[in-house]
């Protein structure tokens, strides 16, 4: 019992610390995993589902998808869609002449109660497929419970009509952010925040910021001391974030980092931001809970079979 009981605490500790295992997954794979059974409160909402709602929408209004990618945690429990698209036609030249970036849709929905329905139009870098969001996400998420399966289709058709500007903001950002300098301590400077102050990185996406910032993996046509190569290196780190968080992290990053260079000088040393007391368990409970019959466990990892059973046997 004893080894149970201290395997059962390193998995405790996994998840203090924010461990998650996502993966790359087929929609075959999410087709195949069954669905949970919650009271009558709470609307499962498959993702096969979700799949083949945002296709039919996507391909309705205009759009081609050119790629579409899974990632899902153990057990499908959260999953995450992300599609590639193209607009057959558009009247703003901005868009159909841009060559480095390319507009993306993107979804997550979970079956274990831990995050609500959401989506967002973005873009991605087409050198290395970072992400980027911005805009109204949080203003589309949804809870499972009643009608959700038709406000999820009102979700994603209110974000598919208002693509192409939220994709000409990101455009604009862009070029802002590549004509913006950023000496190496004010990226430094920043870092801290996105680790510290706003808890947007964990330990590990650090370490791959850091890693990036010594030796870029990729070529962004703009100078090391650019705000545009810096955030690149970011989105290039979320990459890793877990599927439940990856939306809202990587579009709480963009207006961040855009709001805070447009309205403030970052090299400057007066530069301050407001702080708040560094908790490390803060990405195992980062959770907005308003709900307690809508989410009944705040889990924040993937929970595979050994921990279940584990926990079976502790109870």
């Amino acid at each position: 019992m004893a080894q149970y009981f201290l395997l059962y605490l390193h998995f405790k500790s996994l998840l203090i610390m924010g461990y998650t295992k996502p993966r790359v997954v087929t929609r075959e794979y999410l087709e195949a995993q069954p669905l949970p059974t919650h009271g009558k409160s709470y609307t499962v909402i498959p993702h096969v589902r979700v799949i083949d709602t945002t296709k039919k929408m996507l391909n309705d209004s205009g759009f081609t998808i050119t790629e579409e990618l899974y990632r899902a945690n153990m057990n499908a429990n959260v999953a995450q869609g992300v599609y590639h698209i193209s607009p057959l036609h558009t009247t703003d030249e901005k868009i159909s002449n841009e060559t480095e970036l390319g507009m993306m849709f993107a979804w997550t929905n979970s079956y274990d109660k831990s995050t609500r329905f959401q989506c967002s139009i973005g873009g991605y870098v087409m050198v290395c497929y970072n992400g980027t969001c911005s805009g109204d996400l949080m203003n589309f998420a949804r809870k499972h419970t009643g009608s959700a399966d038709a406000d999820i289709n009102a979700q994603i058709s209110s974000q598919i009509k208002k693509a192409e500007v939220i994709f000409r903001k990101i455009i604009d950002d862009r070029d802002f952010l590549r004509t913006t300098d950023m000496s190496l301590e004010a990226q430094a400077k920043m870092l801290g925040m996105l680790y510290c102050d706003l808890d947007i990185l964990d330990n590990t996406q650090m370490s791959i910021v850091k890693s990036e910032m010594q030796k870029s993996s990729y070529d962004y046509k703009c100078g090391a001391d650019k705000a545009w190569t810096f955030y690149n290196h970011v989105t290039h780190a979320l990459k890793k974030a877990h599927p439940r968080t990856w939306l809202r992290d990587t579009q709480k990053f963009h207006d961040y980092m855009t709001g805070l260079l447009k309205g403030t000088n970052i090299n400057s040393e007066t530069t301050t931001v407001a702080t708040a007391t560094y908790n490390p368990t803060s990405k195992a409970a980062e959770l907005t809970i308003d709900d307690t019959d809508w989410l009944e466990i705040p889990s924040m990892v993937d929970v595979d079979i050994v921990q279940n059973r584990v926990e079976n046997m502790l109870r």
